[in-house]
């Protein structure tokens, strides 16, 4: 059965076989390109990762339960071991840094789930630059697919890159494994029934968004194995009467499921990160920037700033309201706006010298969010940034992007991303300079060449 032509299959079905039987030669030049410049994004962040206490705690529970030895890199400490301890040690580094990348109709963050999986397979069956990255395309398609099937409802209480996710994780295992249509379906089945992520964690500055990815990455990886030695799976895991749909969403829609599969490629509409922190807080972010370089005002001119938002991101940022670390930093609105008035960057040395300073926790105080009827209903599909800033003397100042920075249409060029990859891989020790050119020339020449296995040289950091 040709896996792009699913007219006579059920949703569920014809994205089982669209994520089996994609081939490097079936994706445009233009989309495998992208998926480059994602994969490099990811494993500088991944890189990023190296030091933080729960990559660390993860990283080192993955090198316990698995192998001393393999073909499968774990990227921060410059060893090898299984594909399953691999991506989960790589999932959970990728996720810490807050600089990984995000599909905005989906609020999905597809890089670090897909390719810690797609990469330490590759690896262990030596696979080409070529099928790993089609892999990463099946993984994306799929992952941002059921994203968008489960709906607004869902991203209240459930992180979506932990349930979509695993099902992403296993497209992307999947496709490297051969699996049949059938097969692939079952691998959906077990990684659907495994999907979770609450977002819980952020009221208490917990460690679970690095746990979310870790899992999601290697359970999609464990279904796709065992789908292969015969496991079956739910058929209807999405849309049966006790799927995910049923217990996860209330607004869930299957038609996104299949939507255009081969026609619309979902990858290149990925966003990358500028700012360091989540991203429901760049559109403000670049507003309030865009406001005072209008007005060239200074922090200390500003009295308020108020932040008409979409709804997803008063569930996400409201409960963060004192935060406590850097992390959690990330997930406030006015520690953002804070550095943003006060250093005129949200970056990773931002955050780490000053997120508690009293300058930055004075400001943050002087920024509120409000529900913003046209942000609410552009919101997943655009993510417009508004902002209010009113003045020491009196003024008030409107701030308002379309685009945030990174956005397809706002995009990072192959100059900005590698800027940043060099920042990422050296942020903490994960990669020195040199090194890191290294992995971007091998990048740029994955389409035709051999997947390095490994990267980086053990004990060179």
């Amino acid at each position: 059965m040709d896996a792009t032509s699913p007219q006579t299959l059920t949703a569920t079905e014809a994205l089982a076989a669209f994520a089996a039987g994609l081939r490097s030669e079936a994706i445009p030049a233009p989309v495998l390109r992208r998926a480059e410049d994602l994969f490099l994004d990811w494993f500088a962040s991944a890189l990023a990762g190296k030091g933080a206490l729960p990559v660390e705690a993860i990283t080192r529970f993955a090198r316990r339960i698995g192998p001393s030895e393999g073909r499968a890199e774990i990227l921060i400490h410059r060893c090898g071991s299984s594909p399953f301890a691999a991506a989960y040690a790589n999932a959970a580094a990728s996720h810490f840094a807050e600089q990984d990348d995000v599909h905005n109709g989906a609020v999905f963050h597809p890089a670090t789930v897909v390719f810690p999986a797609a990469l330490a397979v590759a690896q262990e069956l030596g696979r080409s630059g070529a099928e790993f990255l089609a892999a990463s395309v099946a993984g994306y398609e799929v992952g941002i697919r059921v994203g968008e099937f489960l709906g607004r409802s869902h991203y209240k209480v459930f992180h979506t890159t932990g349930t979509a996710g695993t099902l992403a994780a296993a497209a992307a295992v999947g496709n490297l494994l051969r699996l049949t249509p059938e097969q692939m379906g079952h691998a959906f089945g077990s990684a659907g029934t495994q999907s979770a992520g609450l977002w819980e964690f952020l009221r208490d500055a917990a460690h679970s968004k690095q746990l979310h990815t870790a899992h999601a990455s290697s359970a999609g990886l464990a279904a796709a194995y065992l789908a292969a030695d015969g496991l079956t799976g739910a058929r209807r895991i999405f849309d049966g009467a006790q799927g995910m749909a049923a217990g996860m969403s209330q607004d869930a829609d299957p038609s996104r499921l299949a939507d255009r599969l081969g026609e619309r490629w979902a990858l290149p509409e990925t966003s990358f990160k500028y700012h360091a922190s989540c991203r429901h807080t760049h559109p403000a972010a670049d507003a309030l920037a865009q406001v005072m370089a209008q007005h060239h005002l200074q922090a200390g001119a500003i009295r308020r700033v108020t932040t008409l938002v979409h709804q997803g991101a008063i569930d996400v940022l409201g409960p963060v309201t004192d935060p406590q670390t850097v992390h959690q930093a990330k997930f406030s609105m006015g520690t953002v706006l804070a550095l943003i008035a006060l250093e005129g960057r949200a970056g990773l040395g931002q955050f780490d010298a000053r997120f508690n300073d009293p300058d930055v926790v004075a400001f943050r105080q002087q920024v509120n969010m409000v529900l913003d009827d046209e942000v609410d209903r552009a919101y997943p599909q655009r993510w417009i940034g508004k902002v209010e800033v009113e003045t020491a003397d009196g003024r008030v100042l409107a701030g308002r992007v379309d685009e945030p920075k990174g956005d397809p249409g706002n995009t990072l060029s192959r100059a900005e991303i590698e800027a940043k990859a060099v920042a990422l891989a050296t942020y903490r020790g994960g990669a020195t300079e040199t090194e890191m050119r290294s992995v971007i020339r091998r990048t740029w020449k994955l389409a035709e060449s051999a997947l390095p296995t490994p990267w980086l040289v053990a004990g060179a950091a």
